[in-house]
């Protein structure tokens, strides 16, 4: 039975979808039925669209700001290694690149800004060895977690270190320094850049491992460690390797020993911790990219990308070998595993080295 005249004239007049407009066949009532899954079907292209929408503009668009935040003063070779990837790593992405440098507290205040900027690709951390493996353990008031408080990109590089002396300690190789030291307890001591710094760390390490008594001097900096060391005022210290190359090649110091797994290419005829007996032994610094937590994937996926293409462009390599650096690149997945076995390595040297951050 079909409805009041006067209702079915207004039904009739009603602007409905296309595929429900009134035939000679169909009454009101399936008309509204069919305009109702016209609605259904309507909403359900209109989520479809939506969710195309969001996944395509968390992309990074052409000409973006991005902001990277290094934890260390402008100029030292941290900074100058970040200026050198990120650059190229923004041409590949078609953005722009400013650097925000933000020292002090070992590279937490940093940290801590990136960890509470937004999620969406444009402020991101130029992560070390410190920020993410070795102030965890130094403090217990961190105001981040390393790996919750990350979207992790990429791993760039390694950076040996390396045990130097003054050039007047008898001591040739580690064999003959292990013996100096077990035949001299507490007598000698190491410089390095500060209390809690993986160059102390790695000192402690040592001397954890070697099973010598050796006295830790820290100094505000690795310039002001390298100078008395050079000058005789202490005889031993953990370096990197870049900033040691030219006091080795000058003559005022000489280097005993690198500390990562393999030789390094800058000093060829210098053997490993692990050559010269210290089975197991393997410090180096580190540096990776960082994004704010939950920064979607899609945008890490581009970054990523860009970063590991930056790391294979030949001019962008031997830019970073001349600093003495290992070109790493990764996935994410893979910083985040890296980060967490450093975690694990560090904690217990730092415990017993009783350093806090300061």
């Amino acid at each position: 039975m079909l409805p009041h005249r006067s209702r079915y004239a207004r039904w009739r007049n009603m602007k409905l979808p296309r595929d429900c407009a009134f035939r000679n066949t169909l009454g009101p009532l399936k008309a509204i039925a069919l305009s109702r899954r016209s609605v259904m079907l309507g909403l359900s292209s209109s989520i479809v669209l939506a969710n195309s929408k969001v996944s395509f503009g968390q992309e990074l668009r052409k000409g973006a700001l991005i902001t990277i935040v290094v934890p260390f003063a402008a100029g030292g070779s941290a900074d100058v290694m970040a200026r050198i990837i990120c650059q190229r790593m923004a041409g590949l992405l078609g953005v722009n690149v400013v650097f925000e440098n933000r020292g002090g507290a070992g590279g937490t205040l940093a940290a801590t800004a990136v960890a509470r900027a937004n999620a969406d690709g444009l402020t991101l951390l130029w992560g070390s060895i410190a920020t993410h493996a070795i102030n965890p353990a130094l403090t217990q008031s961190l105001k981040y977690d390393p790996v919750r408080d990350f979207s992790p990109v990429s791993l760039l590089v390694t950076l040996p270190n390396v045990l130097l002396v003054n050039s007047n300690v008898p001591a040739k190789d580690i064999g003959e320094f292990i013996a100096l030291l077990k035949a001299n307890p507490g007598k000698y001591s190491y410089a390095s850049s500060g209390n809690g710094t993986p160059l102390h760390l790695s000192g402690e390490l040592f001397r954890m491992m070697s099973g010598t008594d050796i006295r830790h001097v820290p100094y505000r900096g690795a310039g002001p460690a390298m100078n008395d060391v050079v000058a005789g005022h202490v005889p031993v210290m953990f370096d990197t390797l870049a900033s040691a190359t030219p006091h080795i090649e000058a003559g005022t110091v000489r280097a005993l020993a690198v500390t990562t797994k393999d030789r390094s290419p800058t000093l060829p005829t210098v053997p490993t911790m692990i050559e010269a007996g210290l089975v197991g032994y393997e410090t180096y610094a580190w540096q990776g990219l960082f994004a704010p937590p939950n920064t979607p994937e899609a945008v890490i996926a581009q970054l990523n990308q860009a970063v590991n293409g930056a790391l294979a462009d030949p001019s962008t390599a031997d830019r970073l070998r001349a600093l003495g650096a290992t070109m790493v690149g990764s996935t994410p997945e893979q910083l985040e595993e890296h980060v967490k076995a450093e975690l694990i390595k560090w904690a217990p040297v730092v415990k017993a080295s009783g350093a806090q951050l300061e």
